[in-house]
Formats: structure tokens, C-alpha cells, sequence
């Protein structure tokens, strides 16, 4: 038999950035707690608006699963006498287990025969376990920060006003300092603040949608949706969403409700990307494109509440935004007043961090790193590279980006195009800061993907070099992200660019501020790019076996790494694979610790040694060729032919022989394969096991 269980706890106001983790938190949290405790159950779903959670579990069994416990007790050659009776090691160990000796068996195990005895461990019901499981649940759900309340000692993201809790319509009593549960939960803090009793799930979802509550955000995410698309309607536009404001929205509010509202048609002559972030990020409104794509003067708010007077509600919004964007007027015209290469020295005044110098120094340090990767790439690049470089940072220095730092880059491009620079100068000027974020939009242009490249290298090396690296849980400066965005750049690009030759140029170049060694923190930052690399291409589905093998060989172009890797992964399905990798790990496995042999055909003593070092010389000719050409398919097929050599000669010759001389040979032999084999992996990495 089965019943649900239904949870709410009901709070103040929790913000809207809490939420969403909370929620996926809590069903994770739900999984693992009934598993924990033997209980059956069907489909878990969790909910949340900002002044309640919910948990919802279907079909949860009534007790908990039987259990089968095992105590194992001596040996059996200790537990019997020569005439096979119980000694008092085995009779003691029946009165501890308090059975009767017929009841012990024996069992064999991985260490020889032993007693054990087996007993059924009674499930208990689950209405006498709910209440310390659902009290430990809601003490357990984990939020970025937690606050105590009143006199209380109890932690949760906000104060906890009641608690609904409900197995199979019955309450499932507790507390939680001075809540008690109960069936009792509220309406909407403004439209029905009104307590009503619920007897289940359906009961509860009902009556919280007669009381203004959409308890679900999913339902409440296509309210919000539906709201502001008619709202655009209205004034003959549509809506320009942005998920991450239409996710935030849903979690600011239990009953939405849009509201269109508009402002000087005078302010469009702003960059778009101003409008959009006053209206968006500073005052979570959602702005109103034309049917053609430009902006309107329009904006949608999505309010908590059904107001008595519309009219109210969108003239005070509206003043809000007017102020808004007449501030953003006034720096814009204030800003332009100073050309934007003017503004260069005054970044001499703006500390980048305290062990790493101003802004200015940084982009000194990014402009020659710039250069230097340029010169890798197009070398008719260096008069726009080392421009766009040298402006990069010099909005920070403006009045907008102080005012709204997250048009850094944006109103970079918008100075320098009023300043009269080039618009391929002015693009990689913004292009510079591109990914923002995690699978975002890469720099296009060569130019802003260089000077990408070495500003995030420059923040990465510089931070690795006075010890400021990121933790398992901490990266306070986004190192990880930028190295990702590096990697995606360069893979994007199909640049070819080594990267321990540029993480050792820019060390030359921050050698004044460094506290370490250069070469530990180029160690150090090396491991920390394999290991972004390493993650990335596991997580498009690369085996891990394969993205080791071939990272092994401290091959930092990274671009030939990933071919390499496609290359493995597709001959990794040839039937001849697992043979070949399991010949060739046997070679990394007798050399391991040997180097710097020299082959002298005159001590060969078998026809396979001849046979091998021949082989070798014909078919490495050949897969070195594709190696170069970058045709490692090619190449990986070529060298499979050495497979059927190195068997034979493995069959024929005792590697390790007593002669001295013939051993060295021998090893130098092998060595000369595995060094052309490490020019696409390391096959000791590949597994080998079916």
C-alpha cells in the first residue's frame, strides 16, 4: 500500500536567486532520504514561490522495505573441535546474536568459511519515521545564506512561518522550534491573505490557485509568458525575452500580472545595449522590440499582485525608468566629451588587484602578449591587434561602465566608433570580453579573439603567479571560465598555438609581479588548462581513457590535440584497437624507465630484431608523414602494421637479456617506437580491459 506526502513550507520572502537551486536541491535531498531509509515511492516533485516550498511524493509506501541483516562470527576451523562441535567461540557468538545455535549456517567468503547469522530486520511503518525524516529534510535544503530569527537557533534562508505537512491526509506532527505542523497554509500576502486547510496534493494546488498562488513555476513561467506577449501585443510589438530575466521573474512572483509601460521616444538614440540593460538587469522589466527588430519606447514590468489601478502602477514605473535612463543619457553625452585613447592614462588610477598593479599595467602586459600571439596567426593583424589592445579596458574609465559595469566592452566599441577608430578596431574592442559566460557567443574577428586570448591569459597566469588559485569550491576570479573560453577560442579558431609557449611568454612579462617560481607556476597553470581541456572534451562524450592517452604526451597544441583525439576515438571502433593498444602498452610497460637509446643493427641476434627495426623505419616513415600532414587516421592505420613485428619479436627475443649490451639494444629498439607512437598518445592510458 501507498499514500502521498505533502510538504509546504511557508516564509518570508526568499529572493528569487535562491529559489531555483533550493527546488532541485530538495528533490535530490527527497531521492536520497527515502533510499536511505527503505522506502518505495513513485514520483517525487518539488515547487516554490518566493514565500513557500513545496514537496510532493506520490505512491510512498506505508513502511519501510524488510531488511536482511547479515552478522558474520568466527571461522569456521575456530568455531568447531576436531569431533565437529561448537566451541565456545561459536556459542558465545550465537548468545551475542541471541539465536539458538540450529539457526547459525556457514557461509564461504573471499577469506574461507565462517558462521553468520542471518536476521530479518522489521520494516517500520512510515508515519512513525516521517517525522524525523521531514525534520531533517527542511534543516538540510541548502542556501547560499542562511539567517536565525527572533530568539530561535534554527537556520533557513528566510524566517519559517507554518508548515503543511500531510502523509495520506493525515498530519505528520513535528516542530521546528515554535512551528508545528499542521494542514493550514495562506493565501497570497496581498490578494487573500487568508489561512485555508488542505487535505492532500489537489486539495492544496486548488486552493492555492483560488488564493492568487500558482505554486508551480513551471505554470507560473507560462502565466508570466502569456502575460508580457499580450502586454507587447498592446502597443504592436513583441516581447524580448531573455531566459535568465524570464527565470528570475518567475521567482519574484506567486500571481503575475504585466503591465505595459512606455518612455521618451528620445531616449532610442542611446546604444540598444543601454536600454536593454537599464531595463533588464536594474529593473528586471522586460523591453518591447518592433515587428522589425528595433526597440520601441515601451517596457513590461510583471508585478506580485493584481492592482486596483493599472494606471498607477505604470506611472510609477515609468518614473523610475525615466530617472534611470536620464542618468544614462547624461553619462553618455558626458562621456564623449573625452576621446576614447584620452582615457588610457587615467586606467594608471584603477587598481586591476593589489599584487597585480593598475589596469594600465595589465594592458601593457595583454598588448605585448597580443603581439606575440599575432605574430602565430597573421602578422597583418599587428597594427588593429596591438590599437584594439591598447583601448580595450579604456570604458572603464567612463561614466556609463561605473555606472552600469556590465556594458564594459559594449560602450568600449560604442566610444571608439564616436572616437572615429575602425570598426574592425571598435569590434574587437568589445569582442575582447567575449564568452561572457558558459556556451555564450565567441569573438568572430581574428583580431578580438587575439586580443581575447591575451587578456584572459594575462588574469589567469597573474593569478596562478601570487598564489591566488582557485579552490575546489572557490574561483572568486572566474579562472575557470576563462581558461574554457580560451580553449574554445583557440578550438573555434583552429588556431595554431601552443600553449606552454604562451603562458612562458607571459610570465617573462609579469616576472616583477610574480611571488612564485616560473616554472612551478607554469606547472601549475599548464595542469589547470589540461584539466578545463580534459573535462570539455569528456563531457562531448570522448572516452576518458582516449583524452588521457593523448594529453599524456604534453602536446599543448591544442587544436592537434582534438584531432588526435577524434582520430583515436574513431579507430578506438576497428576491430584491430584493442589488439593493437594492449601490443603497444606492453612496449610502454618494459621502457617505462628507460631513455636516450641508440639502435646498432650489428648486435641484433634474431631475425625478428631485424625484422622490427626495418619495419619500423618503413612504416614510421610513412606515419610520420601523415603525423605531419595532421592525417592522424591515417597515420593510426599506418601504425597499426607494426602490430604483427613487435608480437613476434616480443615471442622471440628475451628483452631484458643477460648480455648488457643486447639489452640496451633491445630497450633502444623499443623506445624508437614508443617515441613515434607518443607523437599521437600514450597508449599505457588506453584500457585495455573488455
Amino acid at each position: 500500500m501507498s499514500k502521498e506526502l505533502l510538504l509546504e513550507i511557508g516564509t518570508e520572502e526568499i529572493p528569487a536567486a535562491f529559489l531555483q537551486k533550493a527546488i532541485k536541491d530538495m528533490a535530490e535531498m527527497a531521492e536520497a532520504m527515502f533510499r536511505e531509509n527503505r522506502l518505495r515511492h513513485g514520483t517525487i516533485k518539488t515547487m516554490g514561490t518566493p514565500r513557500r516550498l513545496c514537496l510532493a511524493v506520490f505512491d510512498l509506501s506505508e513502511k519501510q522495505d524488510d531488511m536482511i541483516i547479515e552478522k558474520m562470527g568466527p571461522a569456521k576451523k575456530v568455531a568447531f573441535d576436531e569431533q565437529g562441535n561448537p566451541t565456545k567461540a561459536a556459542l558465545g557468538f550465537a548468545r551475542g546474536q541471541d539465536v539458538d545455535f540450529s539457526e547459525i549456517e556457514t557461509v564461504v567468503t573471499d577469506k574461507g568459511e565462517y558462521l553468520c547469522v542471518r536476521k530479518t530486520a522489521v520494516g517500520i511503518p512510515t508515519a512513525d519515521l516521517l517525522p524525523a525524516i521531514m525534520i531533517r529534510f527542511i534543516s538540510g535544503i541548502p542556501f547560499r545564506k542562511s539567517m536565525r530569527w527572533s530568539d530561535c537557533d534554527f537556520r533557513f534562508a528566510r524566517p519559517i512561518h507554518w508548515i503543511v505537512a500531510l502523509f495520506g491526509g493525515e498530519v505528520v506532527p513535528f516542530s521546528i522550534e515554535n512551528i508545528v505542523s499542521g494542514r493550514r497554509s495562506f493565501g497570497h500576502r496581498f490578494l487573500s491573505n487568508l489561512p485555508f486547510d488542505v487535505s492532500g496534493y489537489e486539495d492544496y494546488m486548488a486552493k492555492a490557485r483560488s488564493n492568487y498562488i500558482y505554486v508551480d513555476p513551471e505554470e507560473r513561467k507560462d502565466i508570466v509568458l502569456s502575460e508580457i506577449r499580450k502586454a507587447a501585443e498592446s502597443v504592436g510589438g513583441e516581447v524580448l525575452i531573455d531566459p535568465e530575466l524570464l527565470d528570475t521573474v518567475t521567482f519574484l512572483v506567486e500571481y503575475p500580472n504585466a503591465i505595459c509601460g512606455s518612455f521618451s521616444p528620445d531616449y532610442l538614440k542611446l546604444p540598444k545595449e543601454v536600454l536593454i540593460t537599464s531595463m533588464m538587469t536594474h529593473q528586471k522589466y522586460f523591453p518591447v522590440i518592433a515587428k522589425s527588430g528595433g526597440l520601441l519606447p515601451n517596457f513590461i514590468t510583471v508585478n506580485n499582485t493584481k492592482p486596483r489601478n493599472p494606471d498607477v502602477v505604470r506611472r510609477g514605473n515609468e518614473k523610475v525608468i525615466r530617472a534611470r535612463l536620464s542618468d544614462a543619457n547624461f553619462f553618455f553625452q558626458e562621456d564623449q566629451k573625452i576621446g576614447l585613447d584620452k582615457r588610457v592614462d587615467g586606467l594608471k588610477q584603477v587598481v586591476f588587484h593589489t599584487k597585480l598593479g593598475t589596469s594600465f599595467e595589465k594592458v601593457q602586459r595583454f598588448q605585448a602578449l597580443a603581439a606575440f600571439i599575432t605574430e602565430q596567426i597573421d602578422s597583418s593583424l599587428k597594427s588593429t591587434v596591438d590599437r584594439a589592445a591598447y583601448l580595450a579596458k579604456a570604458d572603464l574609465d567612463t561614466q556609463m561602465v561605473g555606472e552600469f559595469s556590465e556594458l564594459q566592452g559594449v560602450m568600449g566599441r560604442e566610444y571608439a566608433l564616436l572616437s572615429g577608430e575602425l570598426p574592425i578596431v571598435a569590434n574587437a574592442i568589445y569582442e575582447h570580453y567575449l564568452p561572457i559566460s558558459a556556451g555564450g557567443p565567441l569573438p568572430e574577428t581574428d583580431a578580438g579573439a587575439i586580443v581575447s586570448i591575451a587578456d584572459k591569459l594575462d588574469t589567469i597566469v597573474g593569478f596562478f603567479g601570487v598564489n591566488l588559485i582557485p579552490s575546489g569550491t572557490a574561483d572568486p576570479y572566474a579562472l575557470r571560465r576563462q581558461a574554457i573560453g580560451i580553449i574554445n577560442i583557440i578550438l573555434n579558431k583552429n588556431y595554431v598555438l601552443k600553449m606552454d609557449d604562451l603562458i612562458k611568454f607571459s610570465l617573462g612579462i609579469l616576472e616583477s609581479k610574480m611571488t612564485g617560481r616560473p616554472e612551478e607556476v607554469k606547472k601549475d597553470v599548464l595542469d589547470f588548462f589540461r584539466g578545463r581541456f580534459e573535462n570539455q572534451l569528456i563531457s562531448q562524450g570522448f572516452s576518458y581513457d582516449v583524452v588521457n592517452a593523448v594529453l599524456a604526451t604534453n602536446d599543448w597544441d591544442l587544436c592537434r590535440c582534438y584531432r588526435k583525439i577524434k582520430a583515436m576515438e574513431s579507430f578506438k571502433t576497428n576491430s584491430v584497437f584493442l589488439p593493437f593498444a594492449t601490443t603497444f602498452k606492453r612496449v610502454e610497460n618494459i621502457i617505462k624507465d628507460f631513455s636516450n637509446g641508440a639502435v646498432d643493427p650489428s648486435l641484433f641476434e634474431n631475425e625478428t630484431e631485424s625484422e622490427l627495426f626495418n619495419a619500423y623505419d618503413v612504416i614510421g616513415t610513412k606515419a610520420f608523414k601523415f603525423i605531419e600532414a595532421g592525417d592522424f587516421t591515417s597515420s593510426l592505420t599506418e601504425l597499426a602494421a607494426l602490430k604483427g613485428p613487435v608480437d613476434r619479436f616480443f615471442e622471440s627475443v628475451l628483452v631484458m637479456a643477460k648480455d648488457e649490451k643486447i639489452k640496451f639494444n633491445r630497450l633502444s629498439l623499443l623506445e624508437k617506437i614508443s617515441v613515434l607512437f607518443h607523437k599521437i598518445a600514450d597508449f599505457s592510458y588506453i584500457s585495455t580491459d573488455n
